[in-house]
């Protein structure tokens, strides 16, 4: 059978719009694009029924999609610049940006779901990195895009410096995926029809993952995501009022970096209640951080990169004082599978309709690569992600490999097992070497946080040691965590390379000092 790939081409062209929209358009705008988007898609369907041709399909909305953005952005900045020149407004944060990309060893972004943000010093120059950002803040996009939007910077990790070698940056499942695609591999098999759109709402792969998770999960409480960061960024879409004066966020530092990236594309403000140095929610002080606009509550359970989980007898306490904070608790639980039994937050969700639970296939099912994940909670809130959500936000290969899957649980169990008797091997041998490491910190996940001795900068063992080919992660820039490395958990082979050499460029290094 001859594969056709119209649905992937239109699939694209789908992204493309909602890009526009959501970086270029005002919230004004973007309500009556999208009203435009969902008219001209629901014509458009019932269109293809009388016309098959694949070019009446796709003119139809775009040209009354890009008549409304040029109609209105032609309207808005007409009247902007009768007020103020806005190549002059933008001048700062281009030499700001051109400065940055200038010393792209200084960016920073949030990695692969559930890698906090990069530590400036940890990259070297990243060429590419610097000309996009160069390129993009230079022209046409400073002048359109909105300010908030200028100050980001291209997302880096270490991955970009460092491809080979034995990997133990990303908490990824060293033992390898759960599952992988059937016949989808197989040029003659069309099993899929990779013609034809993807289920919008993957009822089949819902059922399967309620059915493995318990807790009377229904498929009206799980909605699913390219990732958990799509449900971080719908969230705050739908609950958060953006801009001056709109409503905010609170997290718990040291936590995953990708809140506040997501903030600040949707122009929400970020309020921060840290955690104790011991890396537990302050209770007090996190409710005297919630003012009348905090809508959404982020506790990442366990964290990244604290490695530590939640008790949940925390997460009630704020549930259940809705007069102090009526918001939404968003638990994110992308290690969850790595801790103990009965420390996820879904077990609370038949109580409580204040949260809502993020998951991911990145860790424990070692499936980064498809980008899934889940957001579980009330039905009324997963319906508003599902109105808001882009359609076929989820490929028919990833829906597959996420089915297979749920179906290969056993698999799952064994690679847990496998990480957690490695975990507690690595966890051994660093409280062994007490004339280097200061403390390693529990953990609840695939990777451990410890603190090295002072005599060294802990940057500088990363920085060898990655050279030499074992990536691990510098977290000492983040709140609590001076002179700390995270290291991920390998095949007991990785796990030898990495203890082995991290002997030796401590030795080296002190030599050298």
């Amino acid at each position: 059978m001859k594969l056709r790939w119209r649905g992937t081409y239109r699939y694209s062209y789908s992204s493309l719009l909602w890009f526009l929209l959501h970086y270029f358009l005002s919230d004004r705008e973007k309500h009556i694009a999208s009203s435009t988007i969902f008219s001209a898609t629901q014509h458009r369907h019932q269109h293809q029924h009388q016309h098959q041709h694949p070019q009446h399909r796709r003119r139809l909305p775009f040209a009354s999609f890009v008549t409304t953005i040029v109609g209105n952005h032609k309207e808005r900045h007409s009247a902007k610049n009768n007020d103020s020149d806005t190549d002059s407004e933008n001048e700062p944060i281009l030499q700001q940006q051109q400065q940055q990309s200038s010393s792209a060893s200084a960016s920073s972004a949030p990695s692969n779901h559930h890698d906090a943000l990069e530590s400036p010093e940890t990259n070297k120059t990243n060429i590419n990195s610097s000309t996009i950002m160069t390129t993009s803040t230079a022209g046409i996009a400073a002048k359109l895009a909105r300010p908030n939007i200028l100050e980001l910077l291209p997302y880096r990790c270490a991955r970009d410096d460092y491809s080979d070698g034995v990997l133990l940056d990303a908490n990824e499942n060293a033992f390898g995926p759960t599952s992988l695609p059937t016949k989808s591999l197989d040029p003659y098999d069309n099993s899929n029809s990779l013609e034809r759109y993807p289920d919008p709402y993957q009822g089949k792969l819902k059922e399967m993952f309620c059915r493995e998770r318990g807790n009377d999960l229904q498929p009206p409480n799980v909605f699913v995501g390219v990732g958990s960061d799509e449900a971080i960024d719908l969230l705050m879409r739908i609950f958060c009022t953006p801009g001056a004066g709109g409503d905010n966020i609170l997290i718990t530092p040291p936590t995953y970096g990708m809140y506040k990236v997501c903030a600040k594309v949707n122009d929400v403000e970020v309020v921060s209640a840290p955690l104790t140095p011991d890396f537990d929610v302050d209770i007090p002080k996190t409710m005297e951080a919630v003012t009348e606009k905090t809508k959404l509550l982020f506790i990442c359970s366990p964290g990244n990169p604290t490695c530590k989980a939640i008790p949940l007898s925390d997460v009630e306490k704020i549930a259940s004082n809705t007069e102090r904070y009526p918001g939404l608790i968003v638990v994110d639980e992308a290690y969850i599978d790595f801790a103990d039994e009965g420390a996820s937050a879904v077990s609370l969700l038949k109580k409580y309709n204040n949260i809502v639970v993020l998951q991911t296939l990145s860790k424990a099912f070692g499936l980064a690569g498809i980008r899934c994940g889940f957001c579980i909670g009330p039905p009324d809130v997963i319906q508003l992600m599902n109105n808001v959500k882009a359609p076929y936000n989820v490929n028919s290969l990833t829906s597959e490999v996420a089915i297979n899957a749920m179906n290969s649980m056993d698999t799952l169990r064994k690679n847990v097992q496998s990480t957690l008797v490695e975990r507690a091997n690595v966890r051994k041998a660093l409280e062994a070497l007490t004339d280097i490491v200061v403390k390693v910190y529990p953990s609840d996940s695939n990777f451990l946080l410890f603190r090295v001795k002072d005599d060294l900068k802990a940057n500088d063992v990363y920085k060898v040691m990655a050279d030499t080919g074992v990536v691990t992660r510098f977290r000492g820039n983040e709140l609590h965590c001076n002179q700390c490395i995270r290291v991920t958990i390998g095949t007991p082979e990785e796990n030898e390379k990495f203890l082995a050499l991290f002997q030796t460029t401590w030795k080296k290094l002190l030599e050298g000092a």
